[in-house]
């Protein structure tokens, strides 16, 4: 099962999309989406490629309260599973405890992702390359009882993803690349 991981899109209608485009082209099963997203039509984006789909509430995201009852836009922590992986996800870095499978943050612009006795923390960057020129997503999957993490990552005007792979054993924190 893959997971498509999005944080900070901001203002960046195109970088969203492109985002979301490659998520899709990676052949991703869900789409997470860690605060910032920051406007109705980024929500309809993620509504419109008929997958699952997850949001967090921003800092940046206040004018879209509203919205909770028509799309899956939660305040932080959110707890929820998907199949048997259990996963938290909130925008601000606060809750970092290690109380699900998966914990998702945004807000720091800045790709990370670590493996801590057995559970996975991961910020995806940032869509919207504000803070660097880099436009930025990630991919997990649970492989062979370890997190394999796929970072997408483009500056702005290029045509084509970079990737990074991470694999990190369970609960040793080693990182293979």
């Amino acid at each position: 099962m893959k997971i498509g991981l999005l944080s900070d899109s901001h203002h960046r209608r195109e970088l969203h999309a492109q985002a979301i485009a490659n998520l899709l082209a990676q052949g991703v099963e869900y789409i997470l989406h860690a605060g910032d997203i920051h406007s109705l039509e980024h929500l309809q984006m993620l509504r419109d490629t008929s997958l699952p789909f997850v949001v967090i509430f921003g800092n940046n995201d206040q004018h879209l309260l509203h919205l909770s009852t028509t799309y899956p836009i939660y305040q932080e922590p959110h707890y929820f599973k998907i199949e048997d992986i259990r996963i938290k996800m909130m925008h601000m870095p606060f809750y970092m405890s290690a109380d699900a499978d998966i914990i998702i943050s945004g807000h720091t612009h800045m790709f990370d992702a670590q493996e801590i006795e057995g559970k996975l923390f991961i910020n995806p960057g940032e869509v919207c390359a504000r803070e660097k020129d880099l436009t930025e997503h990630a991919i997990v999957e649970m492989i062979d009882g370890g997190w394999l993490v796929d970072r997408y990552h483009k500056r702005p005007d290029a045509k084509r993803w970079e990737v990074d792979n991470l694999k990190f054993e369970m609960g040793d924190g080693h990182v293979i690349r």
